[in-house]
């Protein structure tokens, strides 16, 4: 595929012809306070001429991590009309992790909020050397972002933007090790803007953003937003109750939205109180989304659902149009149109129609490669006979007869037992179907007998016999699947766009005595 995408656009320049074109419209709103285009620009250049006064060059990179706010959206894009790349990193994040991190990135500055130049001091955290560090909210301890900002009226020097430099680098979630990090090229943004022409996206969007900005999930929403001249409302911590009413007063028409927010809105006994009405569409990835919450959200929330399959390092995308397809919801949808999903077997062959095998894909969005790790990025490709490069997914799943992807699992967290190939998402499912059960995960772990046994580990909504329960779910399934243990806990470990944190419940079993006796 080309490596210069068509018409291309960079992201600092649409919203600079936005604050020429509609200078008084709203660009981003976070709490009480929101910036039009025009002084949202004007912000924008003045950090893009402060980044150029200190010396930073085009295809250098900055950091943050920081609660997302305005100044972090404004500082985004700034760094993107120096002609710089971004590394948001997440708060959560270790200490340890946070530095390795930022000196992966090679970052010269990094802009941080109180809060985690607190964490860093508590942990007595040094920056790696060459590296300075500016509060982003202006707390006190360190340079204030308001002092470092050039003088108003300030304009940086032109930087044509080529499409292939970075636009961001992300960094994995680390549920299952340290993070890498994943140059997205700005031909990649580019052509997710372009997409988001077919779900609505324009000047009269105002997108409600729950999600942290650091996130892949969250960009995704956002971008769009901003090029198309619509509306950010920025929502730095999310509560489902706040994000009614933030809806409400806003009038939000697009949201993003992980699937365990969409189970705690929809949950809530006052959601049918709220005029959601000015809902066109809702969109939702990063996790499995079951096919009963969809149905909800589709029966009590106006406006369209979709769900977008894919991953942050880019390849195939698949999207599920929920509400024009109600029998396919146990599907993640058809492979998005210019995108390429092919399925293959341990051994890197295609397998047979109808079977299953780890998706790969090939889009006009693909990650650059995982910044440092070659080899790596080279695990993370494959290419088909005639040399085409895909990104590996390491998900497992099958095209159904109609061409929509259903999934099983992860490659990873597929149990093998006795010589059984058990997915765990299928016997989530089951227990998701118990009335006591209100959520669920399955994890495999090592037996004598089988080399790996499955075991659940269940929140409830109320009281029940873990022992009952397990019996109940094994009379569901094959002899194969049944369930060896099951225990209770107050809460899954989830990563802050949601995903179960297998690898801790996996720890925290094994750490657990008698962690082969039921609970």
């Amino acid at each position: 595929m080309s490596t210069t995408p068509p018409d291309f656009r960079d992201l600092a320049s649409l919203v600079h012809e936005h604050a020429e074109r509609q200078p008084t419209a709203r660009a981003v709103c976070c709490g009480d306070v929101c910036l039009d285009y025009q002084g949202f620009d004007e912000r924008i250049d003045r950090i893009a001429a402060s980044l150029q006064r200190d010396r930073l060059a085009p295809r250098e990179t900055i950091a943050i991590c920081a609660a997302a706010s305005i100044d972090y959206l404004a500082l985004f894009v700034g760094a993107l009309r120096a002609g710089l790349g971004v590394a948001p990193l997440a708060p959560g994040s270790t200490a340890a992790q946070l530095l390795a991190m930022v000196d992966d990135a090679d970052a010269r500055l990094f802009f941080v909020d109180g809060a985690v130049a607190d964490a860093l001091a508590d942990a007595d955290a040094k920056l790696p050397p060459g590296v300075h560090d500016v509060r982003l909210d202006d707390s006190t301890g360190g340079p204030a972002f308001t002092a470092w900002l050039a003088p108003e009226g300030s304009r940086p020097a032109p930087v044509p933007i080529d499409p292939a430099w970075p636009f961001n680098l992300i960094y994995s979630s680390g549920t299952t090790g340290t993070p890498k990090g994943i140059v997205q090229p700005h031909a990649m943004r580019w052509a997710h803007i372009q997409r988001a022409v077919q779900s609505g996206y324009g000047p009269e969007t105002i997108t409600l953003t729950a999600t942290p900005l650091y996130s892949n999930t969250t960009l995704v929403s956002v971008i769009p937003t901003l090029a198309w001249g619509g509306c950010v409302v920025l929502m730095p911590k999310f509560d489902a109750a706040q994000y009614l009413a933030l809806a409400e007063r806003h009038r939000a028409t697009h949201t993003m939205l992980v699937p365990v927010q969409y189970q705690r809105l929809m949950a809530r006994p006052d959601f049918g109180r709220h005029d959601l009405s000015s809902f066109r569409f809702k969109f939702c990835t990063s996790a499995p989304f079951h096919a009963e919450l969809k149905a909800d959200v589709l029966a009590r929330w106006p406006g369209a659902l979709v769900e977008y399959y894919g991953m942050t390092e880019g390849g195939g995308t698949c999207i599920l149009e929920a509400h024009l397809h109600p029998t396919k919801l146990h599907t993640v949808g058809q492979p998005a149109e210019g995108h390429d999903i092919r399925l293959i077997d341990e051994d890197g062959r295609e397998v047979p129609a109808g079977d299953s095998g780890e998706v790969v894909g090939r889009s006009p969005g693909m990650m650059s490669g995982y910044h440092k790790h070659p080899a790596k990025t080279t695990e993370a490709e494959w290419y088909d006979s005639e040399g085409r490069r895909y990104i590996r997914t390491g998900d497992v799943g099958r095209f159904d007869a109609d061409g929509f992807l259903i999934l099983h699992d992860r490659r990873k967290d597929m149990i093998i037992s006795g010589g059984f190939n058990i997915y765990p998402s299928d016997l989530e499912a089951v227990l998701r179907r118990h009335p006591a059960v209100a959520d669920a995960a399955v994890i495999g772990i090592p037996s004598a007998e089988w080399g790996e046994t499955p075991v659940a580990c269940v929140v409830l909504r109320e009281p029940m016999d873990a022992q009952t329960l397990r019996q109940w779910a094994n009379d569901q399934v094959g002899k194969t699947q049944r369930l060896s243990a099951l225990r209770t806990f107050a809460e899954l470990p989830r990563s802050a766009i949601g995903k179960v944190l297998k690898r801790e419940l996996r720890e925290a079993w094994s750490a657990a005595s008698g962690s082969a006796a039921t609970q």
